[in-house]
């Protein structure tokens, strides 16, 4: 405010303030009000502002009469000028009414004006804002809900054509030569379709999908959208058609284009709130495109990881179990194989093996020594020489991991199998006989992947009809649990459990030291296990 300051209250009379220059030319506008509310004097702000208001007029009559009421409470009780702030309105004019009390009961108002309009629309900016923060956070909150990308871009769609537009199609970065594509309707009806249309054909599309920077929404010419970019159940002539890139985590994860019935336009507003959606969309679509993808590519690797299923070689039974060490985990450093013989007379080659640790880096371990055995299967015959091989090849790998395998050559005979069992580091197999007496398999030998050099020694032994040999890792052996909760399984156990197997299937001998290991184990951590059970069906030569 310019001018001399008001005097206080009290201080001066109306004739005292009339008679001051300086309050006249204040910048902001000033009226002086009698005891009986009549205007006595008037600035030259107050005059421009308020011309129906003149000397000699009442409050009451002008358009300064929301003032009367506070005034008359002035005169008649004197109160502190900011207990006694009002405020009023004058068409688009909001004004806050400060009062300076004088002696003689006289009131100089000084009215601080500001703009009804201005007002609004920052109160109408802020509910505006605030819609739009819980819009998005809400539309962010749905859209990362699911990984799925079809998922998403159902999402994407829906929420499009329910807040910003008619209608909504949701196009996905090409997959080869087809582009995913998501349509929906203000029902919100959702399709979803792949083409092989050019996306060239439509304006702006090619560029979103390809993220050229910058990315604002592209309106188009409504008679250059193809029939097939329209859901089926659009009826009626195509408004307005906008185009909005949906950026990803590096890469552009589509494009979204929203349909208007009309001619409507978004304002500048409603397209920023378009694009902020849009970049959370694209964010969430790219995660899900990412994730699908990591999937994907997961699925192919444990394919190519987890052990393979076993069945019948030339009339003898194979049965494998196998468990990562967690609940979470598919895949450890425990595996077996299987390379049956090419033709009668060869021999059939199992192998079980464990690679030292457990998870991901142990399993990356476990699939180079599982290809390394595959290419050293034509020197199957002799295990030595294999072991030595596959110990030379790990070393060259520079892993800080060894292993420990055992090889089972089946050598099939009429009446019966003969079995080569070398061990190169690992547990003995144990074989169950007939009549439940269970062996141990004297076959010895030194870790693979430790030494430059190593040896192991290979026994031979025969099975007979509903006999069975078993090959196992020491997730078994060593599992803990029981009435603490700390005690082995151990191989004493191990022997016992197999000695009741006698003349059981290969598959349910595996399940049936499964089933004790698990029970055994309980809630307890647990280590990788594997096992093998080669048997000999009570059957075997008469069926032969």
């Amino acid at each position: 405010m310019t001018g001399a300051v008001p005097p206080r209250d009290g201080a001066s009379s109306a004739a005292t303030v009339t008679g001051r220059p300086e309050w006249t030319r204040a910048a902001h506008p000033a009226v002086l009000v009698g005891p009986d509310s009549v205007v006595l004097a008037r600035n030259e702000a107050a005059t421009a502002m308020f011309p129906e208001v003149s000397d000699g007029v009442t409050l009451a009559a002008g358009p300064l009469s929301w003032l009367q009421g506070p005034h008359r409470a002035l005169s008649s009780t004197p109160l502190t000028p900011r207990s006694a702030l009002t405020a009023g309105r004058l068409g688009d004019h909001v004004i806050d009414a400060h009062p300076t009390v004088l002696g003689d009961g006289s009131v100089l108002w000084w009215l601080l004006t500001d703009t009804a309009t201005a007002l609004e629309r920052a109160e109408r900016d802020l509910r505006e804002a605030q819609e739009r923060t819980a819009f998005l956070a809400e539309a962010a909150e749905i859209l990362m809900g699911s990984l799925n990308p079809q998922r998403c871009m159902e999402s994407i769609a829906r929420i499009a054509a329910d807040r910003l537009g008619d209608a909504a199609v949701v196009v996905a970065a090409a997959r080869r030569r087809y582009h995913p594509i998501t349509q929906c309707d203000s029902s919100g009806e959702v399709r979803h379709c792949v083409v092989e249309h050019d996306p060239a054909r439509v304006p702006g599309l090619i560029e979103a999908l390809r993220g050229f920077p910058p990315m604002p929404a592209r309106w188009i010419d409504p008679a250059a959208v193809p029939t097939w970019l329209l859901p089926d159940s659009w009826r009626g002539p195509l408004g307005a058609v906008a185009v909005i890139g949906l950026p990803g985590h590096g890469v552009p994860a589509g494009a979204l284009i929203l349909l208007h019935r009309g001619e409507h336009h978004l304002g500048e507003a409603e397209e920023l709130v378009a694009r902020l959606f849009a970049a959370r969309a694209g964010i969430a679509l790219s995660a899900a495109q990412m994730y699908a993808e990591q999937t994907s590519i997961t699925g192919i690797l444990l394919r190519e990881l987890l052990p393979p299923q076993l069945h019948r070689i030339q009339g003898v039974e194979l049965a494998g179990g196998y468990r990562a060490a967690e609940n979470h985990e598919v895949i450890g450093g425990d595996f077996y194989d299987v390379y049956p013989a090419e033709q009668a007379g060869q021999e059939s080659l199992v192998v079980l093996g464990d690679v030292c640790g457990k998870g991901l880096e142990a399993a990356i371990l476990t699939g180079k020594i599982r290809n390394t055995l595959q290419a050293l299967v034509p020197t199957g015959s002799d295990h030595q020489t294999m072991l030595r091989l596959l110990n030379k090849a790990l070393l060259a790998s520079q892993h800080d991991r060894f292993a420990t395998l055992v090889l089972a050559s089946i050598v099939h005979s009429p009446d019966r199998i003969r079995l080569r069992l070398t061990s190169g580091g690992h547990l003995p197999p144990l074989v169950v006989r007939a009549d439940g007496t269970v062996e141990v398999t004297p076959t010895q030998g030194q870790l693979v992947g430790a030494l430059p050099e190593i040896s192991a020694r290979t026994v031979e032994v025969v099975l007979g009809p509903g006999e069975t040999c078993l090959l196992y890792t020491d997730g078994i052996t060593e599992a803990r649990g029981g009435a603490l909760g700390n005690a082995m399984f151990g191989e004493q156990r191990l022997a016992q459990a197999l000695a009741a197997c006698a003349g059981m299937p290969a598959d349910a001998v595996v399940e049936h030291l499964r089933m004790l290991v698990e029970q055994w184990v309980g809630a307890n951590q647990r280590d990788d296990i594997a096992l093998v059970a080669i048997t000999v069906p009570s059957r075997y030569g008469r069926a032969r």
